[in-house]
């Protein structure tokens, strides 16, 4: 059986769509897969892969921040290295890496190109101007998309009300966690509020995720303030462009929240949290949220893109708009003050996860993607308008 070259590109090789990027080229079978990993930069995924087995490219031009004479450099880059390396398929993830990524491909020739389309680079928090340049390109590079993989229901019905892609090539996917992590109980509290030097009988609200614009750590800091509740503490796992400007934001507002940077074992300290929070603005569907879900902890999140695929208001969390603390504060005090509700929540977003969520689904997904004939369409047509 022929081996199937692989390149899977993406920007930073970190957080959520690094680690989906990652579980993916894991789950394939490496007597028929041969994965290379091609990123921007990245952090401890970088060795976990090359630990793997997975050939390891970095190309620090390929840069998250619009600037176009690294874009084009990272363009021309990547169009010599998959045209030099002869894959058979180009596998981009995220806003960056599948616009430079694709359109290399493209360039290469490569005959199968698949996207995942872990959010958007466009949303509500932007210009009309901003939002529709990015549908634009998103719908021209949709053309010469063999598969696009859309991490949410709600990511892939707004991929084909917007016309990204032609509908038939669009795939609904889960993000992969590991099923095994550590749950919910004392002992496993303990010892993640150990490694987090915080005390087991204090309520502690926690959040993960980058400290970036996207996920709105501002709101998080905000929300702990009107919870007004000196005796709870607020833990923000994860590090990003924000990082001090937050800090500093939560000092001055003295809103007991505690960021504890970047940590290589965020399933094992999930159970320090008595509560979920995830503030985002928009978003795909994190992986943090099903990890979450499913170490058993109850949760509170903004009403965006796919988070509802997994938070069913009332049912299995709650749901807040985005953007307003206050809403995020009495959501998080409602659960703190109803341990029944909570854990009932808990134990139906754990029961309704099922098998979605397992590296042998993602994996057949992947199987079915990269096997498939080619089935471009290059006839859509262009609204003038996003």
């Amino acid at each position: 059986m022929r081996v199937l070259r692989v390149a899977t590109v993406v920007t930073r090789f970190e957080a959520g769509a690094g680690v989906v990027a990652l579980r993916g080229a894991r789950s394939l079978d490496p007597d028929r897969y041969q994965v290379s990993i091609i990123a921007g930069s990245g952090d401890r995924l970088l060795e976990e892969a090359a630990d793997a087995g997975l050939d390891v490219i970095v190309e620090p031009s390929l840069r998250a921040p619009i600037s176009p004479r690294d874009d084009l450099r990272a363009l021309g880059r990547l169009t010599e290295v998959i045209g030099r390396e002869g894959y058979d398929l180009v596998h981009t993830h995220s806003a960056k890496a599948g616009a430079i990524g694709r359109l290399a491909a493209h360039r290469a020739g490569v005959p199968r190109i698949v996207h995942t389309f872990h959010g958007f680079p466009f949303h509500e928090f932007q210009s009309a101007a901003r939002r529709s340049a990015y549908v634009h390109i998103e719908r021209r590079l949709g053309r010469f998309t063999d598969v696009a993989l859309c991490v949410g229901t709600n990511v892939a019905v707004e991929a084909i009300r917007r016309r990204l892609v032609a509908p038939e090539r669009i795939r609904t996917i889960g993000v992969t966690v590991d099923v095994t992590a550590p749950v919910r109980t004392p002992a496993s509290t303990a010892r993640a509020r150990a490694a987090l030097g915080l005390p087991v009988g204090v309520p502690v609200v926690g959040a993960v995720g980058r400290l970036a614009y996207q996920k709105a750590p501002e709101d998080f800091v905000a929300a702990m303030v009107a919870l007004n509740r000196p005796g709870v503490r607020g833990v923000w796992i994860g590090g990003g462009e924000l990082a001090e400007k937050v800090r500093r934001l939560a000092e001055k507002a003295t809103a007991g929240v505690t960021f504890v940077g970047e940590r290589a074992n965020v399933p094992e300290l999930l159970p320090a949290f008595d509560v979920f929070a995830l503030p985002s603005r928009y978003e795909g569907l994190p992986v943090a949220i099903v990890e979450a879900m499913v170490c058993g902890i109850p949760v509170v999140a903004t009403a965006v893109n796919a988070v509802s695929d997994v938070v069913v208001p009332g049912e299995t969390g709650l749901l807040v708009r985005p953007e307003d603390p206050r809403q995020l504060a009495a959501a998080l005090a409602y659960l703190l003050d109803n341990p029944a509700a909570a854990a009932r929540m808990a134990g139906a977003a754990k029961a309704r996860l099922g098998e979605r969520h397992t590296g042998h689904s993602l994996a057949d997904v992947l199987v079915e993607a990269y096997a498939a004939g080619r089935s471009r369409v290059h006839s859509i047509k262009e609204p003038t308008c996003a």
